[in-house]
Formats: structure tokens, C-alpha cells, sequence
């Protein structure tokens, strides 16, 4: 039985470099929890804060960063039903995917979709629980409406025109560069707006404005996002890449009957979890096993490049998912 494992740590809040290979016991199972033998792990935006010092793991969570994984279950823990040992899964993880095992609800798997490997289904769980809960659960996107997500190149973004695309809105995207804004159009913007060069507000009131918009650059995007939203449309924040303060007129949220609205998906309950997993395995599923959605992937970095692979992050010029190779 093996008993410690390859894991990277977050020495001190800080730059990549305060990344560092470590060797830690090998975790267990506990009540209604799989282990997963990791196989690659997704790396994204929040393992890059709590690496910062900006976003804490909850207390009863691994100190080790990784949000997603996949891999073979390679044990499990008292309680736990629909799973063997040797399924292949992918899974969303309260921490730790960063390394050779790690633990997880087994209520937050989902099988591989069939067609796919194991490192493109490691690019799933993060971005589509988020997507899913916050466009689809939260935002109440249906068809026909009109759909602007920020930082449509990012795996979120990737992720958000690809589904609300799939489930007929009329998707509109910002990103930051003529790649990038190419990369949104083949995945089926109906238009990208480069950022640095022309005014998403402007565009978007011109084709009667948008009825949810999908946010994680905050700052001074927050009231220029109210402007862009048609009457009783939806704004929903989900991070804040330039910050969480702005001055914000309220009286346009009441007098055009806005609603303002966002989470975070690591300190939902593990219910919660389980249920947007439910509606993935239903509503998400078949489409990726369609071929009619897939994740983008930007690049792939052995475990021990952790550095390399946030700085790649970091850099802001990755399109797509960045993967770690664990196994």
C-alpha cells in the first residue's frame, strides 16, 4: 500500500515561485468520499489567489491547491454507492488536486464522457460546475436572450459560449486581442468585442442590451456592466480581477428593475455541490458526449512546472484550460 505521495505546496503567500514539490501522506476516504489516483489537474484562477494569500481554503479542506481533477478512484470510504474501484472519473475537490491522490465527495464525480481522455475531462468540473450553476441556475439564461460573458477566451469564458451557445442564446463576448476574439467567434459568439479597442457597453445597448452578463473583472466593469443590461436583466459576479470596491448608482438597478447577483462555488455546501452535478450529468453531459461542446486546452505542464504553468496563468495569454500531468 503505497503511503505518501508527490504533492506541491504553497510554502508562503506569494508568486509562483513560492510553489514547491513536497511528499505527503497519502489521504483517506472518509464518510461517503472516493480517493482519486490523480491523472492530470486542471489549474485555474482561484489556485493562483489562494497561492496569493487571497483565497483561504475552508478549515475542513486540504491546504493544497487544486480544484479539479481526474483520474481512477482508488478507494473508497464508508457510505458511498454508484462508484467502484478503478472508475475513471473526473471530480470537483474542495483542494489538494495538486498532487498524486486526493479526496473528494463522491457525490462530486462524474463519469468520463465517452470520446474523451482523461486530460480533457481533468478541464470540466471547475468550469462547468461554475458556468452551469451561475449562467444556467443562478442567471436563468434561456434561449433567444441575449448573453455577454467578459474574458471569453479564459476556461470560463471558453466554457460559457460554448453552453449558452449549445442552449440557443445570442452569445456576445469580450476578450483582448484579434486571436482571441477569433478563438470566441469559432466557438460561437455571434460577435467578440476587443476590449482595448471598442466600448462593449456601446455595442451591447445597440442590439438592445444584454439580458445576463456573466463577470469576473469587477472594478470599474461593474457600473459600466449596469449600463449595458437591458431592462430587468441580470448581472451575475462571480470574481473581481480589478477589485470588489466601485462607486455604483443604484437608482438605475431599481428604476430599470436590474437584478445584481454572484457566488462562489468553493464554500457552497457539499449539497449544493451534488446537485449541480446531478444537473451536469443530465443536462451537460450529452453534449459533450455529442462532440457538440468540448474544453478548450491552452497548454499541459508536469506536476513538478507548477511554477511554469502559473505563470502561464498569470501571464494572461493562455486561451483555454492550462492542465497539469500528475500521473
Amino acid at each position: 500500500m503505497i503511503r505518501t505521495m508527490r504533492a506541491i505546496e504553497i510554502t508562503e503567500p506569494g508568486g509562483p515561485n513560492v510553489l514547491q514539490m513536497t511528499s505527503r501522506p497519502v489521504p483517506a476516504p472518509g464518510y461517503q468520499d472516493v480517493l482519486i489516483q490523480v491523472a492530470y489537474a486542471g489549474v485555474n484562477r482561484p489556485d493562483v489567489l489562494q497561492r496569493a494569500g487571497a483565497y483561504a481554503p475552508p478549515p475542513t479542506a486540504s491546504d493544497l491547491p487544486g480544484l479539479e481533477a481526474s483520474g481512477v478512484i482508488a478507494g473508497i470510504g464508508p457510505g458511498v454507492s454508484g462508484w467502484n474501484l478503478g472508475d475513471e472519473v473526473c471530480a470537483l475537490l474542495p483542494g489538494g488536486g495538486y498532487a498524486e491522490y486526493v479526496t473528494t465527495p463522491a457525490a462530486h464525480c462524474l463519469p468520463i464522457p465517452k470520446g474523451m481522455d482523461l486530460k480533457q475531462a481533468a478541464c470540466l468540473p471547475e468550469t462547468y460546475f461554475t458556468v452551469f450553476s451561475n449562467v444556467f441556475i443562478r442567471g436563468q439564461l434561456v434561449a433567444g436572450e441575449r448573453f455577454l460573458v467578459h474574458g471569453g477566451s479564459s476556461g470560463i469564458g471558453t466554457t460559457a459560449i460554448q453552453l449558452a451557445n449549445a442552449f440557443g442564446a445570442r452569445v456576445f463576448a469580450t476578450a483582448g486581442s484579434a486571436t482571441k476574439c477569433e478563438v470566441c467567434l469559432s466557438l460561437g459568439a455571434e460577435q467578440a468585442i476587443n476590449y482595448r479597442e471598442s466600448d462593449f457597453v456601446a455595442i451591447l445597448k445597440a442590439e438592445g442590451g444584454a439580458n445576463l452578463i456573466l463577470d469576473m473583472v469587477g472594478g470599474d466593469y461593474l457600473p459600466r456592466n449596469i449600463s449595458a443590461l437591458a431592462d430587468d436583466g441580470r448581472l451575475v459576479q462571480i470574481a473581481f480581477l480589478q477589485g470588489p470596491e466601485v462607486k455604483l448608482n443604484f437608482a438605475q438597478i431599481m428604476m430599470r428593475r436590474l437584478t445584481v447577483t454572484g457566488s462562489t462555488l468553493r464554500p457552497q455546501s457539499s449539497l449544493a455541490k451534488a446537485r449541480i452535478a446531478s444537473d451536469l450529468r443530465e443536462a451537460v453531459w450529452p453534449l459533450l458526449e455529442a462532440g457538440q461542446i468540448a474544453p478548450v486546452i491552452d497548454s499541459e505542464f508536469d506536476l513538478a512546472e507548477a511554477i511554469e504553468a502559473h505563470e502561464r496563468m498569470v501571464g494572461g495569454s493562455h486561451i483555454g484550460k492550462i492542465v497539469l500531468a500528475v500521473a
